[in-house]
C-alpha cells in the first residue's frame, strides 16, 4: 500500500531510542523528512545518522527538554525553517516514575504534568497553525494502555495519559474540519527500556526475581510475548498516512490482546 507519505515533514519527540525512534524510522522508511528530539544532542545525532544511513531522507536532531514549552517549540520551528512546514507531529515523552498515590510528592506531580500532559498541549499548539493553513495534518499521541485500564503503582502515568485522551477528544471537533486528524496510540508491553525499568520496580516491590516478573507478565498476554517497537510503529505510520484520512479521535491499543476493558 502506498501511504502517501513521501516528502511529508514530521516532528517526533523523544526519538533517540525506544518507541519514539521506531516511529521516526518507520516514517523515514515511507519517505518523510524528520526533525527528532532527545535531551542529549549526542544521542539524537547518533539516532539521526542511523536513520539517514538506512533511508536517505533528511533528518535533523534537536536537543530538547519536552517538559519545557520552548523545548517543544524549538523542533517545530526548526522543521518549518528547514523543510517549509510540518505535516506530522508524534508526541512522545518519557514515562513518569512508578509509585502509588501515597508514594509520590507534589513536585513529582508537577513534573509529570509538564513532561507528559503539557508537552502534548504545547506540541499541538505549535503545529496546528501550519497544519490548518495547509489543510492537512496528523497529530499522534503515544500514551499507555493505562488510559483504558489504570495500572497499579503508576498513578502519575494513569492521570497524565488520561488527560491527553480528554484533550484529544475535545480537540477533534475543532480541528478535524480543517483536515487535521488527532489520534492516540496506547502501547501495552512493548520490548523497550521502559518496560525493563517497570519490571525491575515490580520485582523490588514484590520481592520476586526480575525474570519471574517478566515471565508472569508475558504469560498474561494472549499473544504470549512482548510486542516489538517496529510493530508499534507500523500503527503510527498508518495513522500518519493518507490511508487513515477518516480516522480522527481514535484510541488504538497495541498490546497483544491483553486489556479486558470494553472501551
Amino acid at each position: 500500500m502506498d501511504f502517501g507519505l513521501k516528502g511529508k515533514r514530521a516532528v517526533v519527540l523523544a526519538a533517540s531510542r525506544g518507541l519514539g525512534y521506531a516511529c521516526a524510522l518507520g516514517l523515514a522508511r515511507e519517505g518523510c523528512d524528520l526533525v527528532i528530539t532527545s535531551r542529549s544532542q549526542d544521542h539524537i545525532d547518533e539516532a539521526a545518522e542511523k536513520i539517514r544511513a538506512e533511508t536517505g531522507v533528511r533528518v535533523i536532531g534537536v536537543a530538547a527538554d519536552v517538559s519545557r514549552e520552548d523545548g517543544v517549540n524549538a523542533p517545530v520551528q526548526r522543521c518549518i525553517e528547514e523543510f517549509g512546514g510540518v505535516d506530522i507531529a508524534v508526541h512522545n515523552a518519557g514515562g513518569p516514575p512508578a509509585g502509588g498515590f501515597e508514594n509520590v510528592n507534589t513536585e513529582q506531580w508537577y513534573k509529570a504534568f509538564d513532561q507528559n500532559l503539557m508537552s502534548f498541549v504545547w506540541l499541538s499548539q505549535a503545529v496546528l497553525g501550519p497544519m490548518k493553513a495547509a489543510g492537512w495534518g496528523r497529530i499522534i499521541a503515544i500514551t499507555s494502555s493505562s488510559i483504558k485500564q489504570p495500572i497499579p503503582n503508576l498513578v502519575l502515568s494513569n492521570a497524565m495519559r488520561t488527560g491527553i485522551l480528554g484533550t484529544v477528544r475535545t480537540m477533534i471537533k475543532e480541528v478535524t474540519p480543517a483536515g487535521v486528524t488527532v489520534n492516540v496510540v496506547a502501547p501495552g508491553r512493548i520490548a523497550t527500556e521502559r518496560i525493563d525499568e517497570l519490571d525491575h520496580a515490580a520485582a523490588k516491590r514484590s520481592g520476586k526475581a526480575v525474570e519471574e516478573v517478566k515471565a508472569e507478565s508475558q504469560a498474561s498476554i494472549p499473544a504470549g510475548r512482548l510486542g516489538t517497537p517496529e510493530e508499534f510503529a507500523n500503527v503510527v505510520v498508518f495513522l500518519a498516512s493518507e490511508a487513515a484520512s477518516y480516522v480522527s479521535g481514535a484510541t488504538i491499543q497495541i498490546d497483544g490482546g491483553k486489556l479486558d476493558a470494553l472501551q
